[in-house]
């Protein structure tokens, strides 16, 4: 997912959006630990994304301080 798709959500959706990456993001944890973890390079992308989604979120909230 790229950051300009990630703009154009709601601040809501971005929120729900982040929730599910967590979820994942312990999923996969839990299936590294228990070695039925297929793609490692999977770990890396929720956490870069779930990242990304923060620092979006944190612009918006930015922005909307701003404009008050």
């Amino acid at each position: 997912m790229s950051a300009q798709e990630l703009r154009d959500k709601s601040p809501d959706q971005l929120r729900e959006q982040l929730a599910d990456l967590k979820k994942e993001s312990f999923n996969l944890r839990f299936q590294a630990a228990t070695s039925q973890l297929e793609n490692t390079a999977r770990m890396k992308t929720v956490r870069r994304d779930a990242a990304r989604v923060k620092t979006i979120l944190a612009e918006k909230a930015a922005a909307a301080a701003t404009s008050e």
